[in-house]
């Protein structure tokens, strides 16, 4: 399979299983991202979703140019089709367009080495990024006349300061792990050896709090970025007064006053 899907307990892996394209996708691999993310989002079970590539040299290296020839459809009436159609059409970067999917729970993504094109905005769709210190990112779709097309441009400028995010997509320039750490596009870097265990470590750290208030914190984050401030801190209250009266939100607070690990079910 291209895509592997792994549950360990209330964390899933998924993981890019085509080493020898530099787990580039293509047309299949699109289509499965997208059944993996949603069996995640949709599996209670699942608390934490990581996304990693097999192999050492990279996490994605953006879509497979030789599997993802143009088709002869035009896009406006490809783009109107069911979505698993109009990724056969074309219109694959569909299957990782994050955002329409509304997924909740964390996303995290585990980089080991190359993060190119559709897989740099597949890393940047993800809440978390954790690199190997041999991770590299890129955007270089205007080297070849096209841009990103799935969040890319917005969300590398939401990450990192305007002129450092225009100038990786205007000259399409890559970035090591060193310096995507410095700019704030990843939150940890670890040596190759180690990074399955640091992002295993740090999922665990979000799966051991309470569910409702992780999705909660997680989608006042992202809505909140297109809110202006006063909006964004009302919603807050709001969502604070929801969780308020939870089954979780109280026994933190019993766990916490008996000193003891608070059993959370997401209620």
């Amino acid at each position: 399979m291209p895509i592997e899907y792994e549950k360990q307990g209330d964390l899933a892996w998924i993981t890019i299983n085509r080493p020898q394209a530099l787990n580039a996708l293509d047309i299949e691999s699109f289509r499965e991202m997208r059944n993996r993310l949603m069996e995640a989002r949709d599996d209670n079970d699942v608390r934490v979703i990581l996304i990693t590539g097999a192999g050492e040299k990279a996490f994605c290296a953006g879509a497979d140019i030789k599997g993802t020839l143009p088709t002869l459809g035009g896009f406006l009436e490809n783009y109107f089709k069911p979505v698993s159609e109009s990724i056969d059409e074309g219109l694959y970067i569909r299957g990782i367009d994050v955002a329409s999917l509304q997924i909740w729970k964390p996303l995290i993504a585990v980089v080991n080495g190359y993060a190119m094109g559709g897989g740099f905005e597949l890393a940047l769709a993800c809440d978390l990024r954790i690199a190997s210190t041999n991770a590299v990112f890129a955007l270089p779709e205007v080297r070849i006349g096209s841009i990103p097309a799935v969040g890319g441009i917005q969300n590398l400028c939401n990450a990192v300061p305007s002129a450092i995010a225009m100038k990786m997509i205007l000259t399409g320039e890559s970035v090591d792990a060193k310096t995507a750490l410095q700019y704030g596009i990843v939150s940890d870097v670890a040596e190759p050896a180690k990074l399955r265990e640091t992002a295993e470590r740090i999922a665990r750290q979000i799966a051991d709090n309470a569910p409702l208030a992780v999705k909660t914190a997680k989608l006042l984050g992202v809505m909140g970025r297109n809110m202006p401030a006063g909006q964004a801190i009302e919603m807050e209250k709001f969502l604070w007064g929801l969780l308020k009266d939870t089954e979780d939100r109280i026994e933190g607070r019993k766990a916490f006053a008996e000193k003891r690990k608070p059993v959370y079910k997401g209620k």
